[in-house]
């Protein structure tokens, strides 16, 4: 049986790098996939699929469902461990509902929890703005990617808290002290 958990969060709230650090941190229980990353590396390839992706990225806008959903299941298929950390999903109440409704029909795979690393706008926007990764780290796209987080982020939290697998972590303290509380809480699910 693989555990999923999901961690969510604002842009720029340390949801990938709190994940990484958490995989690399328990290497032979645990894997992390960032959304993100997934679904640069498709870019990166510059296949087909990748060129669709970017149309949608480089404007702050999610990537199509089933292109998403594809990505995500198949990374929790071949995962070589039984924890997989997830970054960056669901960003909409339709890829929440669509994981939900594929995973109904498993029995190989849960949700074991999803995790929320919560941090004010301004927070957000200080980190991604200093960041500056790539074209799509700007003010303007930051304040749609901004937005297009907060929209579907009530109905998220309140499908989650419905089944008891919301669990909240502060993400305004250090690095250390949000990776400890979130790795302890993991662990306690697994």
């Amino acid at each position: 049986m693989k555990k999923i958990f999901l961690i969510i969060g604002a842009p720029g709230s340390g949801k990938t790098t709190d994940a990484q650090i958490i995989a690399q941190n328990n290497a032979e229980t645990m894997i992390h996939y960032s959304t993100g990353d997934l679904l640069r590396a498709e870019v990166a390839s510059g296949s087909e699929r990748g060129r669709l992706i970017e149309g949608f990225t480089s404007k702050g806008n999610l990537v199509p469902l089933e292109i998403v959903v594809d990505t995500i299941v198949g990374a929790i298929e071949n995962a070589p461990k039984s924890n997989v950390l997830i970054d960056g999903y669901p960003r909409s109440v339709e890829q929440m509902e669509a994981l939900d409704k594929v995973l109904k029909n498993r029995d190989d795979v849960k949700i074991a929890s999803v995790i929320e690393v919560v941090v004010s706008e301004a927070v957000a926007c200080d980190r991604v703005l200093g960041r500056a990764r790539g074209d799509d780290d700007n003010a303007e796209v930051f304040q749609n990617r901004m937005r297009v987080y907060l929209e579907p982020l009530a109905e998220i939290e309140n499908f989650y808290q419905s089944q008891n697998l919301l669990h909240k972590v502060d993400g305004e303290r250090t690095i250390d002290e949000i990776v400890r509380d979130i790795e302890q809480y993991i662990k306690t699910k697994i």
